[in-house]
């Protein structure tokens, strides 16, 4: 799969989330759909470096097309941490310049790093330099008072130079003081037309959007002028949406039906119990699959509160799918 996504007409992904978007996540959402680019967690040079590999960024083969997004600004550890991820078998290494938490930024990476992009020019210069697989960057279009125009094409046009192969680009300010990470997700407004311009300066520079995008109809409006579409929170709770992204976005004949994307979890939950892992580790991620449908709420509570018991087993999936008819 190693760079062909990045040659498609478009890209449709699934952005990192912290605390969310982990393996089990990723393998449930590769169910709903075969295109769909989807982002590990955000983990820091420091972790894959010095920590437990296999927790932090092992990952299903089935996941594939999959990225992996650092956090971190030197240059030396994100080297060695790119070249670990790429042997670990991704097909891109994103660096994280768009997260605004107190924590990211006492670290000195993420949405701060906007106010240096000498710094992350020489960060991804050192990230291609050890790897032969795509290597991007997701940002904001600015931070605090930063003006728009000049912060963004100046960040762009830096880690382009050194071989960027693509951006994903955050259509909202950051706001680093004042604001919680929540808040940077809904306050500061979306200005979507700027990273339009970003693509008509840059025609043949693949850029992604991102902020605010609901739905598949917003989806479609948006390859009218980027290359790339990724949804975050609305396709967590809702990953019916999912389900319709290989038809809709990609000419597939048909949708996956859902009660069969829920089966096809039951081995893989078994198989996690088999090492030592809990259901619910899995189901929390499958609570929004049949939002709106008659028994939604049944689903919900029997995943929600069995899943957690010392002896759950998939069964508790089986139960919660009989409850829905």
């Amino acid at each position: 799969m190693k760079e062909q996504y990045k040659s498609m007409a478009k890209v449709f992904s699934v952005a990192p989330m912290m605390e969310w978007t982990d393996r089990h996540c990723r393998y449930f959402h590769r169910q709903l759909s075969k295109q769909a680019l989807l982002y590990t967690e955000m983990v820091t040079t420091g972790a894959v470096i010095h920590g437990d590999r296999d927790h932090l960024i092992g990952f299903d083969d089935t996941e594939h097309p999959v990225a992996l997004q650092l956090g971190g600004s030197d240059p030396q550890a994100l080297a060695e941490a790119t070249h670990i991820c790429a042997d670990w078998g991704y097909d891109e290494i994103n660096l994280n310049v768009g997260c605004p938490s107190d924590r990211v930024q006492s670290g000195r990476f993420g949405a701060c790093l906007m106010a240096e992009p000498d710094l992350v020019a020489r960060c991804v210069e050192a990230m291609k330099a050890v790897c032969d697989i795509p290597v991007t960057v997701k940002c904001r279009i600015g931070i605090d008072e930063q003006d728009e125009e000049q912060a963004l094409d100046t960040l762009v046009d830096q880690v382009l130079s050194v071989g960027c192969d693509g951006l994903t680009v955050h259509a909202r300010k950051a706001w680093l003081q004042g604001l919680s990470p929540k808040e940077n997700r809904d306050i500061p407004p979306l200005n979507y037309d700027r990273v339009y311009r970003l693509k008509q300066r840059l025609p043949h520079v693949h850029i992604a959007i991102n902020g605010g995008i609901t739905g598949l109809d917003a989806a479609q409006t948006h390859y009218e002028h980027v290359d790339g579409v990724m949804m975050g929170r609305s396709a967590y709770h809702n990953p019916a949406l999912l389900a319709d992204v290989d038809r809709e976005l990609f000419g597939a004949d048909q949708s996956p039906d859902l009660f069969d994307v829920a089966r096809a979890m039951i081995p893989y939950i078994d198989a996690h119990v088999e090492r030592g892992g809990r259901v619910n580790q899995v189901a929390r991620h499958m609570l929004g699959l049949f939002q709106s449908r008659p028994g939604a709420k049944r689903w919900r509570q029997i995943l929600t509160v069995e899943s957690v018991k010392p002896d759950a087993t998939s069964q508790v999936v089986e139960d919660a799918l009989a409850a829905l008819r």
